[in-house]
């Protein structure tokens, strides 16, 4: 058995490592940013160190650092959780040159299913099909024109190296896929430290319908059950349960064969995901994920298997605890993703900031795993998952009414999320008859009035004070109470003596313009979300169209377009690629 184990990540995941290992008297070691210095996973380790910086490539891709730490530690097992350098080949095979266990598959496996061309050879080899797509890497977007005119549009640019949606844009026409290519370049690199795409065709209305597979180094490899992640937005889950509802026995059957055929193919042992599109009776190869998914609890709660124990047993050499014929499936189980982010009525917009309290459901099939505490702080400089909310029930009705129950009576204080979102997308009819797909959030879910703004304290955790305002509504007077961050109090109470009645730019959540949606038209045109500047698409004097975008604004790992708010002349631009700016800040200024 192990005897240290490093978690070369942060946030829940390293969180549930943590507690794996300790429940195994596996001694852990954590790695941290200097904004993650009182992290709750560095508050449960047994020992913490630090990799200084704050941005994702100073720190958790800092491979440097980390096999600096492996040595000074003492560790003799790396668990990469997701992310980072999960799926990266050369780190892997850095680790396990120094004669320590990589918690995952071997370097091998990494380089032919890390890389999405080349696993999709693989599959192919296997007998398995794949969407129909590119096995070459993109050298220019008129490849990714020639492919569209030949095949159809849509179509999907991909990171050849990622996951989660990021590094991805899918392609109506021509006119789009250059833009469409170096943004899906740029954001990969940013995310994954590798710009390599490719290019497929983007079905219209598929499910996406995975199979959790592990294997061990004896040759042993089984699928465990599958998992639906169909709600998504922005190419990145909200949503996923286990089994896949309304989906037929002979082809999860088939698709479970199909899987392991997939992983034999490339010699793997440890967790792993291969992912399939569903559409029509049909499922289709998409791509492996060569680590442990972030939906994994799900098939944990119907399996009762621990995955991340099996894990570290397969990483010490031993067999897996089971077989293909001992895996039995109860009940239904349902995790939602609580992000960082305010649904906005469908722009989902990352809300970085303090959580000024957190207090997680609780009862009867409800699970909780989470990456934070009260009085912690969500960075915009990483992904914005605050934790998982994982339900179970004996069939598909009772796990969706408990998991609305628990949402309903999750309190987060401090921060924007998802919440108001998930609990929409559990209660319309398309969800419980199980008739969505992957287009579905955001082609047919309506979201008008649901938002998640922030309660509580305000985004740096500063204190709130009460200011009475007088506002009209529909010609009424109303005398109201507003508790806004104090260094913005002396603003509001300006702004209600000149009878606007409104908090300034930098309190408003929803104003000005971005993500691709036009604002009200003034000209001063803001950022919705804490982030960093990208890139500066205009110039003083450039006329610009409403709706044009100004400038690409990062923030947690995705990148957002800021867009003119009318059309005009630009006037001035107060931003520069590489700056850091806040909710609300005017970033272009258009007459």
């Amino acid at each position: 058995m192990l005897n240290k184990v490093l978690i070369a990540n942060r946030g829940e995941i390293a969180v549930r490592v943590i507690r794996a290992c300790q429940e195994m008297g596996i001694a852990t070691v954590a790695v941290y940013s200097d904004l993650d210095r009182d992290a709750l996973h560095v508050r449960l380790a047994d020992e913490a160190y630090a990799l200084g910086g704050q941005s994702a490539a100073e720190s958790y891709l800092n491979t440097e650092a980390i096999l600096d730490v492996i040595e000074r530690s003492g560790a003799d097992a790396v668990h990469p959780g997701y992310g980072f350098f999960s799926e990266n080949t050369d780190f892997a095979r850095a680790i396990t040159e120094r004669g320590v266990a990589f918690v995952g598959p071997p370097p091998e496996a990494i380089e032919v299913m890390g890389d999405k061309v080349s696993s999709r050879k693989a599959a192919e080899a296997a007998g398995v099909a794949g969407v129909p797509g590119t096995s070459e890497f993109l050298t220019s977007h008129t490849e990714v024109v020639d492919f569209g005119e030949e095949f159809g549009w849509p179509v999907a640019i991909k990171a050849a190296y990622g996951g989660g949606g990021r590094g991805m844009r899918v392609v109506r026409s021509a006119e789009e896929a250059e833009e469409a290519f170096n943004s899906a370049q740029s954001e990969a690199l940013k995310g994954f430290g590798r710009d390599e795409c490719y290019v497929e065709k983007y079905l219209t209305w598929p499910r996406h319908i995975e199979m959790q597979i592990i294997g061990d180094t004896h040759g042993d490899v089984v699928w465990v059950a599958e998992r639906d992640c169909s709600a998504q937005r922005r190419h990145q889950k909200l949503v996923e349960e286990s089994p896949a509802p309304a989906f037929p026995a002979e082809i999860r059957q088939a698709m479970g064969e199909a899987a392991v055929k997939v992983a034999k193919a490339c010699g793997y042992y440890n967790a792993g995901t291969v992912e399939f599109l569903y559409q029509d009776g049909e499922f289709f190869f998409l791509e492996m994920n060569t680590r442990l998914q972030v939906e994994h609890p799900v098939t944990e709660m119907v399996s009762g298997l621990d995955l991340v124990a099996e894990q570290l047993r397969v990483a010490a050499g031993e067999k897996l605890s089971f077989g293909q014929d001992d895996i039995v499936l109860s009940g239904h189980a349902i995790e939602i993703r609580i992000n960082a982010e305010d649904p906005a009525e469908g722009k989902f917009l990352p809300s970085p900031g303090h959580i000024e309290t957190i207090v997680p459901p609780a009862g009867f099939g409800t699970r909780w795993d989470g990456g934070y505490e009260s009085g912690d702080t969500v960075s915009q400089y990483y992904d914005n998952l605050v934790g998982k909310l994982i339900c179970w029930g004996a069939d598909r009705e009772t796990a969706i009414l408990r998991t609305l129950r628990a949402l309903r009576e999750f309190r987060i204080d401090g921060i924007a999320t998802t919440i108001p979102a998930d609990i929409a997308i559990l209660e319309h009819p398309d969800f419980v008859a199980a008739t969505h797909s992957t287009k579905w959030v955001e082609d047919v879910l309506d979201l008008t009035g649901v938002t998640g703004g922030a309660t509580g304290s305000g985004e740096d955790g500063e204190t709130k004070v009460q200011r009475d305002v007088d506002v009209e509504v529909n010609g009424k007077r109303f005398s109201v109470k507003m508790y806004i961050p104090e260094s913005q109090a002396g603003a509001v109470v300006a702004a209600g003596a000149a009878g606007a009645g409104a908090a300034p730019a930098r309190a408003r959540r929803g104003g000005g313009s971005g993500a691709g949606a036009a604002g009200g038209g003034s000209g001063a045109v803001s950022v919705p979300m804490q982030g960093t500047i990208v890139k500066v698409l205009v110039e003083v004097g450039q006329e610009v169209e409403a709706g044009a975008t100004v400038c690409v604004l990062e923030a947690m790992k995705m990148e957002n377009n800021i867009t003119a708010d009318k059309a005009g002349t630009i006037k001035e631009i107060k931003v520069a690629a590489g700056d850091s700016v806040g909710s609300g800040d005017v970033v272009v200024v258009i007459e």
